[in-house]
């Protein structure tokens, strides 16, 4: 240690009595302690307290170091440690076990205090591995990708009106079929839009007619087997296949028994995305959103006969003037029509036919071939 360097915050007795010596000497020479404490490079209050344990007798020897008087007791530690075994299989984390201790009056000790104890240990909680990941049901074979052969329902809310609206859409073409505005989510209300949209789509009779073959073609199958004394066979060849799949997610109003017979008894299928998924619902989830987003009155309208009648005119718009994304730009009603391919295809040929005539009419105005270029 040099001169001018501070004073460590521990040295001996015997720097202690040299550096009061020089203390004594400096205020005998009638320096203030203050000033002599600087020069020193010396904390005025070690140097009083220092002095303060010469004048009384006590050693100026520092004492040997201890422990933090909070530490846990090594019972403690042992406890933690036991609790762990014990109850670690269950209890996964270490805030959990601080109060499993508590509550089993075991230890007390904050979360901290616990996981530092584990850490110390080299002691890891071990959590159960994570179920993988579900995989979305497949729609059944004979559900064709084609308009009318798979429609997607679903519930969203008007908060202010205090309603809900059960939208109906074709899955294929995203056509917007119809629209059930009601204050309440029952089966009532999922009879009643397929009851509409069979009849826009006019599929109505054809509902009918196919529940009541596949009814008597049940008939037959019970009455062969019970004939034959063998086992009914659900999928023989008297099997008549539904007129369309509804999907949907899991509310009670899809699952309920009064829709599952509405739905046989117009000969629709039911399929159910899985819980907790919205994503297996993705095309009437994205059309509830559209709906709010691009016009955001609706969710303002107090009035649930005004929104109603607003629905059905934002319906109209969207299936004949709004051009979608998810099937190459085009309305949901050129595309439920069958006009889709024709559409995608001219716009297709004429993007190739307008770069011809780009390039052709360039070669021969070279002149205006050249464009400034922008400034940066």
């Amino acid at each position: 240690m040099t001169p001018m360097d501070p004073i460590p915050a521990r040295v001996d007795a015997a720097t202690k009595t040299t550096l009061l010596d020089a203390l004594r000497e400096a205020i005998s020479q009638g320096w203030p302690l203050a000033k002599a404490c600087r020069v020193l490079r010396l904390s005025e209050r070690r140097a009083r307290r220092w002095i303060t344990c010469r004048d009384v007798g006590a050693p100026l020897a520092d004492a040997r170091p201890g422990a933090s008087v909070n530490a846990l007791t090594p019972q403690e530690v042992a406890a933690i440690l036991d609790a762990f075994e014990t109850f670690g299989v269950k209890d996964f984390s270490h805030r959990r076990l601080a109060h499993r201790g508590s509550y089993e009056a075991l230890f007390w000790a904050c979360p901290s205090t616990v996981r530092r104890v584990l850490n110390d240990h080299d002691l890891r909680f071990r959590h159960p591995p994570r179920p993988a990941p579900s995989q979305r049901r497949p729609f059944p074979d004979w559900a064709s990708y084609t308009p009318n052969s798979i429609w997607i329902y679903d519930t969203t809310h008007f908060t202010r009106a205090g309603v809900g609206a059960l939208f109906i859409e074709d899955l294929v073409s995203r056509k917007w079929i119809t629209t059930i505005v009601s204050a309440e989510e029952t089966h009532t209300q999922v009879q009643a839009a397929f009851e509409q949209a069979l009849d826009a789509e006019g599929l109505l009779d054809a509902a009918l007619k196919r529940a009541e073959a596949r009814d008597q073609a049940k008939e037959r199958a019970t009455q062969q087997a019970t004939e034959a004394a063998g086992p009914l066979t659900p999928d023989g060849p008297e099997e008549v296949t539904p007129i369309l799949l509804a999907v949907s997610d899991n509310g009670s109003q899809m699952i309920s028994t009064n829709t599952r017979e509405f739905m046989a008894l117009v000969a629709i299928a039911q399929h159910f995305g899985r819980p907790s998924t919205p994503t297996d619902q993705a095309w009437i989830e994205s059309l509830n959103g559209t709906v709010k987003a691009e016009w955001p009155h609706l969710t303002r309208i107090t009035d649930p006969a005004l929104l109603r009648a607003e629905l059905e005119d934002v319906r109209i718009k969207y299936n004949t003037t709004r051009l979608h994304s998810g099937i190459g730009y085009i309305t949901p009603d050129d595309e439920h029509a069958g006009h889709g391919p024709a559409t995608r295809a001219a716009r297709k040929d004429g993007l190739a036919r307008a770069a011809q005539e780009r390039l052709a009419y360039h070669r021969n105005h070279p002149e205006e071939s050249t464009q400034p270029r922008r400034p940066r």
